[in-house]
């Protein structure tokens, strides 16, 4: 079977390995010139790991293996600790922080060079029910068995699938919140410890990131009439309203320049989730953007592969020894090999049913989970923060490991 993917980044890159392993030929359409060597760090919960495992990805000397992530108010009280390293102990797989850049580096090892068309944008796509074919904007066109589009939250797949008539859909929505974020050269070392600051304007994280990097993110109230502020207004404006916090958010403040900010606004699909229609499926953020205060985006798209790849194993087989091209057993796959039902509305349904109920959970736990405006910003006051230190860290712990549990169908 030959599979064409829209999109090179974690999703598309993730399934290539996954699909080329057992045994089907591929051909990823990139719209950049290369692989994208820009962007900050990502945190990596123990589900996505597993999955990067079970592909065969290197992890070692990439990022930054997390034991914990302590929870402070804005003046800096210590509220709560999850211990990742208990989490990984329990879930099999370590909670890491990496580099974007690093892990397409991994995630594209081992792919061969004519897997890629890059400069590739989709234009127009045509299904037939018996193949795909994409056409990209310099009059190029590709065929297929099947189509994954992993083209994130601007989708343009997903505005073919579902852009026009009855079903047309407005894609992804603004959910009022957005991030400063950046990646930078640590201006003090916190170790192994992830921070995460809560107050009633949002939050502040500090997440190492491995040879000597820091990640840090700023949650906070923003809609898109307010527009997109000049970076030196910006860290003007933040030194400003966060300046005062605990340490040491004060010297990060101090240590960044205009050029280390980027802004992130979030965005969320609604439910119902539709995964794709005739034999075009969606992956990542396509399908489910969601924001990144659980830092499940990377994951669940992770997961979408893992599930996209099991449905296509019981519906096509993997070869008479069950194992996948390189001979290493992948992802979650289970199904005899026989190909008993390759019909790819089946495989479809099958892939959105698994996923749908684990997609919509990470998504509202990640709406819902820090507020950066309203009523909800009084759980996140002093006071409020005050009553949570009678939380015992493994109760901390144990609620986490219970969510990822609830969105991952790997662990």
């Amino acid at each position: 079977m030959h599979v064409l993917i829209v999109g090179a980044g974690i999703a598309g890159l993730a399934a290539a390995r996954g699909l080329r392993a057992a045994g089907h030929s591929v051909t990823v359409l990139e719209r950049a010139p290369a692989l994208r060597d820009t962007g900050c760090a990502l945190t990596l919960w123990s589900n996505g790991t597993a999955i990067l495992d079970d592909l065969g990805v290197r992890m070692d000397g990439a990022g930054q293996r997390i034991d914990a992530i302590e929870v402070r108010s804005a003046r800096g009280r210590p509220v709560m600790v999850v211990d990742t390293g208990r989490l990984e102990a329990r879930l099999g797989a370590p909670v890491v922080v990496i580099p974007r850049p690093s892990l397409l580096a991994r995630l594209a090892e081992g792919l061969p060079e004519e897997t890629f068309r890059f400069g590739a944008r989709f234009a127009r796509l045509h299904d037939d029910g018996r193949s795909v074919r994409v056409e990209t904007e310099d009059g190029a066109e590709y065929s297929g068995d099947l189509l994954i589009g992993a083209d994130g939250v601007n989708s343009p797949v997903r505005a073919a699938l579902f852009g026009e008539g009855p079903d047309a859909d407005t894609g992804a929505l603004p959910t009022g919140a957005a991030t400063w974020q950046g990646l930078i050269r640590a201006p003090f070392d916190i170790g192994s410890r992830a921070l995460l600051f809560l107050g009633r304007r949002g939050t502040v994280g500090l997440n190492p990131s491995g040879d000597g990097l820091l990640q840090w993110l700023i949650d906070f109230r923003w809609r898109p009439g307010d527009g997109f502020p000049r970076p030196e207004h910006a860290l003007a404006a933040l030194r400003t309203q966060y300046g005062e916090w605990g340490s040491p958010v004060p010297e990060l403040l101090a240590a960044l320049s205009d050029k280390d900010l980027e802004l992130f606004p979030h965005r969320r699909h609604p439910a119902p989730l539709r995964f794709g229609r005739g034999r075009s499926f969606l992956i990542g953020d396509a399908v489910h953007a969601m924001p990144p205060i659980l830092a499940q985006g990377s994951g669940q798209a992770l997961e979408d592969v893992a599930a996209l790849l099991h449905g296509l194993a019981g519906a096509y087989g993997r070869g008479a020894d069950g194992r996948g091209a390189d001979g290493r057993g992948t992802v979650g796959w289970g199904g005899d090999g026989r190909g008993a039902d390759s019909d790819p509305a089946t495989v479809l349904h099958a892939y959105g049913q698994s996923r749908r109920r684990q997609a919509v959970l990470a998504a509202r736990a990640a709406t819902q989970g820090v507020a950066t405006a309203g009523p909800q910003t009084l759980f996140q006051s002093e006071a409020a923060l005050c009553g949570a230190v009678a939380m015992p860290d493994r109760l901390a712990t144990w609620l986490i490991e219970k969510l990822i549990r609830g969105v991952s169908g790997r662990l």
